[in-house]
């Protein structure tokens, strides 16, 4: 059994604060555009069609264009973890399984 450093939590700790910011940046992107994409036809339908213009009171506008942007927030973040954690997953794992070609 090895026992682990203080260094050694230290650096995975540094890896997990920057794997968690670059996802948020990359989530806060998503949302972004999402919110550019969802707003646009929502306020468009708005003007065009009658039955948007009877039942989508700016509060049910609202509501549609930012649960879209933080769907896509939480989309884009979570694949973010995800891939980042599989990509240093085998980081630390012994040679035996780092090799995983099938030959």
């Amino acid at each position: 059994m090895s026992t682990v450093t203080r260094a050694y939590l230290d650096q995975r700790l540094a890896l997990a604060n920057r794997c968690s910011r670059e996802a948020a940046m990359a989530g806060a992107k998503a949302a972004a555009v999402a919110t550019v994409a969802a707003a646009v036809p929502t306020l468009a339908s708005v003007r065009m069609l009658p039955w948007a213009r009877a039942h989508l009171n700016p509060t049910g506008q609202a509501l549609i264009i930012s649960t879209i942007a933080g769907m896509a927030y939480f989309i884009v973040a979570d694949k973010t973890i995800l891939s980042m954690a599989r990509k240093h997953s085998f980081d630390d794992a012994p040679d035996h399984l780092k090799n995983t070609s099938f030959n």
